[in-house]
Order: C-alpha cells, then structure tokens, then sequence
C-alpha cells in the first residue's frame, strides 16, 4: 500500500492535479471569506442607518402576512380632521350640526325609521371598490357605528374603483384609509378597524357585539369579499349564527348599471361569481335565504373577460403561488372603475332599508321546492322499475337522494336544463349508465333496501328525453353513442368532471 502511494505521490499528472485542487480550495476560500465580509459590511451599514426609537422615530409591528402597516405622516388638514372626529365621537359635537347634515334622509325615510338607522351598527368584511363605497354611502346615510375587515392596503391599480382612497394612501391598509378619509365628512360615525383577513376560526370575535362584546350586536353584516373560500366561510359563519348578511356578487366584467339586482341568491343567473358561490353553499345545506347584489349582464362578443395568465407563469409552476395569499385570485378581472360604485351603493341602500323598516322589494327565490319534489318522487319510480327488470322485489325500496339533492343537481349541477336539448322545462334526472353491479338493491342492512345510487350517476333530461333514455339505454343496452351525438356525451363527461371537483365541499 505505502508502494502504491510512493509510486503516486511521485506521479506528475497527480501532483499537478492535486495542485489545481488544492488551489480551488484556496480561491473558493477566498471568495467565500470576501463575500461574507462585504455581507457583514452591508448588515452593519443598514443597521447603522436605522434610527433609534425616540419621539420622533416610532416602530409598528408587521401585519400577520408580513408587511407593514405604514401610517404616513399627516397633512395638517388630516390632522385638524382626526382631531374633531375624536371629539366628535367623544361626545362633543353640536347635535343641531348633525341633524342638519342628515336632514334630507331623515326627511325621506321618516324620524321614527331613521332613528332606526342613527342607532345601528354595520360591519363591511372587504374594502375594495364595493365596500369602500358601501362604507361611504352608509356613514353618510346615518349609520353611527362601522366596523371595517380587512386585510389588503391601498395599491395604485385599485384607485380606478375605491370611493376614497388617494395617491397619498398608496401602500397604506385600506381599513385606516377608509376611516380616515370618511371621518372628515362625517366626525361622530364611530369605527373598529381589523386590518386582517376574513376566517372563520375568528368569526365570533371579528362579528362580536360592538365594544369588543360589550355593547350592540350588528344589525347586518356586508360581504364585500371578492375570494371565494372566505366568501362562502363568512356567509356560512352568518347563516349558522342567525346574523343578517347582504353579499355582493362580482362587478367584474360588468358594464351595464341598468342590470343590477338585489334578490335571493338561488335567483341569481349570469354571474360566476354568484353561481359558484350559491354551489358551494348549496353543498353545505344552504340554497336561499341569503339576500345578494348581482347583475344580469350577460357576457358577449366584445365585452371584457376574465384576462389568462402569460403562458410562462404556467410554465414556471403552480399557478397559486402567484397569489398575495392561498386560494386568493392570481387572474386580473377587468373591472369598469363605475360598476363597483354601483354595486356598492345598491347594497349600502338595501342594509339602510332594511334597517330602518322602509318598504322596499327584492327578487324573491325560484320557490322550486314542488318542483323538487316532483323530480324526487319520479326518480324513486324510476329505481324501482329498474329493480324490477332485474327480478328484485322493488317494494319499500329507498333512494339515497334528498329534495336538496335534487335542487342541487338540477340548478348546479346542470345548470337547470337538459344536457339533451337544452330545454329549461318538465326535467327529470335519470342513470346515466348502467351500474356494474346491475340494478339489484343493497340489502346489506337487515329490514333495509336501499338502491345503489350516487348522485354523480344522474343526469338532467326533459321527462320524455329521460323515458327514452331509460328504455334505450338502461334498459335495451344501446351504448350512449348509437344515442347521443359527442357534444352530448361531452357535456355529461364535463359536468360530472365539475362535480367531481366541488364534492370536496360536500
């Protein structure tokens, strides 16, 4: 062994090797030692230029997503400003001042209604352009008691839609420039400010009474949200806890004023925001009740459209990561910046109704529920004739499907018409295919048949496109293509693929 090593360490292409090794080593070295020098130079330097904490130099604790909640040094008439709202909402304002200002709407809704709305308390979850004119439209109206939700600041992009917000408040959180920027119009409206995301492991104490518990519960709730899992968790959260809840459904893509709605959620059409909202609250028990703001537009050659994302995003990887937080949107929605207002102030004059007791009507829900039943109680003789044609007893025989089942099928699912023909009415939900294991029922609980069916089995036909197909198709053995043509058989495939999908939420 000590030969070998002789015989090597004699060896010049070895020694020249070693050589050229070892003086990579020492440059690496040097490298590396210069550059962790210049780094600590660098760290002292930026240390050295940050001040110390005095009367002048305060510090502010980041935000829970880790970015700062800048304040900005106030201009003298925001000063003058901030200075009479405390007084204000302290108690010292001229009461004849107030009435004055809000004479005309007090005028308009009646002293006895508008006492309503003096005495009340909102919240708005979501200060963008909606909510920011919503917040507005209701301090100026009379409402004396706001609490604002929020998690994002000011950016340059949204001044085309936010009903207050300047250059100034760039970068700054939308809930402190919201009030700011009111409190100089109205000084005695009294606010609570979360400059944080909307959860619902919070809800009881982002939706508490006012006064951190102490004092009046809120007499309605805004959803101004425009993410759909904190969207659908807030209005849960709401229709769980009993507390009044209005929501705004997207003003994106909208340019029409003329077709705005307020109405129940399970009326409201050509919205994609509103239908997947409505499915997945239809997936947690809840298909109306919820009273929205949304626009009948319906999308066309020309109108604005939802922009994709450049096609190296995709290439670079998951497409969420592009988002300011998880789930949230990374598209760009074209927004006209009036739509916004126009949904803003359309669900501010709905919670000022309501509040003060003003007649006033909406769009009611569809009331299908007899129609649900019809589907319901055809869908059960249907699976019992299936049984029969097996030679099975099909009496007592029960189906996994409730009425609510069958609304969410027959209006999210599918959208309320035929995948067949397209027609909107007698429907009916039929197998699409004949299930491997035949028709025979499940008998595996003593005293209890039950047909194997799962909802992703059925399809939404016309009556009679349904008797065709179970003749055909259930029955006679005909595969789908000597029936359908490929577009049919691509709906079905898609909307089950859809399902698929938003079953998680079941």
């Amino acid at each position: 062994m000590s030969t070998w090593l002789e015989r090597q360490a004699s060896n010049h292409h070895v020694q020249l090797a070693a050589t050229a090794i070892l003086s990579g080593v020492a440059v690496a070295g040097i490298i590396y030692g210069t550059q962790t020098a210049r780094r600590k130079v660098a760290v002292d330097k930026l240390k050295a230029s940050i001040p110390e904490l005095d009367e002048h130099h305060q510090a502010q604790k980041l935000t829970d997503f880790g970015s700062a909640s800048p304040i900005g040094i106030p201009s003298k008439e925001e000063e003058r400003a901030a200075a009479l709202a405390r007084r204000a909402q302290a108690g010292d304002y001229d009461e004849e001042l107030i009435t004055e200002q809000l004479n005309r709407t007090s005028s308009f809704l009646t002293p006895p209604r508008f006492a309503h709305l003096r005495d009340s308390f909102v919240i708005i979850v979501g200060l963008g352009g909606v909510g920011s004119h919503c917040t507005s439209a209701l301090a100026r109206s009379g409402v004396s008691k706001i609490r604002l939700i929020d998690f994002d600041q000011v950016t340059l992009s949204s001044l085309n839609r936010h009903a207050v917000a300047t250059l100034a408040d760039v970068g700054t959180p939308k809930v402190q420039c919201v009030r700011k920027r009111i409190e100089a119009v109205v000084p005695w409206v009294k606010w609570e400010c979360f400059n944080e995301v909307w959860k619902q492991e919070q809800g009881q104490r982002l939706l508490e009474a006012w006064d951190r518990g102490r004092g009046r519960k809120p007499d309605y709730v805004v959803d101004a949200i425009d993410n759909i899992d904190s969207k659908v968790a807030l209005l849960n959260y709401c229709h769980a806890h009993g507390i009044k809840v209005v929501s705004s459904m997207g003003a994106g893509c909208k340019s029409d004023p003329t077709r705005v709605c307020v109405g129940d959620i399970s009326a409201s059409t050509e919205d994609p925001l509103s239908r997947v909202t409505r499915r997945r609250l239809r997936s947690l028990g809840i298909s109306e009740g919820i009273p929205v703001v949304y626009s009948t537009e319906k999308p066309g050659p020309g109108k604005a459209q939802l922009l994709p994302l450049p096609e190296e995003e995709f290439i670079k990887g998951q497409v969420n990561e592009l988002s300011v937080l998880p789930d949230f949107r990374a598209r760009i929605l074209p927004v006209l910046g009036t739509m916004p207002a126009v949904f803003g102030y359309a669900v501010a004059n709905f919670v000022s109704m309501e509040i003060s007791g003003y007649p006033h009507e909406t769009i009611g829900g569809k009331a299908r529920d007899k129609m649900y039943e019809s589907i319901l109680s055809a869908l059960q003789g249907q699976e019992e004739r299936l049984a029969r044609s097996a030679g099975e007893e099909a009496q007592g025989l029960k189906i996994p499907v409730s009425r609510d089942d069958i609304g969410y099928l027959i209006e999210e699912v599918y959208r309320g018409k035929s995948v067949v023909s397209g027609i909107p009415t007698r429907l009916a939900l039929v197998r699409w295919r004949v299930p491997e294991a035949g028709f025979r029922p499940d008998e595996d609980w003593e005293g209890q048949k039950s047909a194997r069916l799962d909802l992703t089995d059925l399809v939404c036909m016309t009556k009679e496109e349904a008797a065709v197909h179970e003749k055909e198709i259930l029955l006679g053995n005909r595969a789908h293509e000597g029936l359908y043509g490929t577009e049919v058989i691509g709906l079905v495939e898609k909307r089950q693929q859809e399902e698929a999908y938003y079953s998680r939420y079941r």
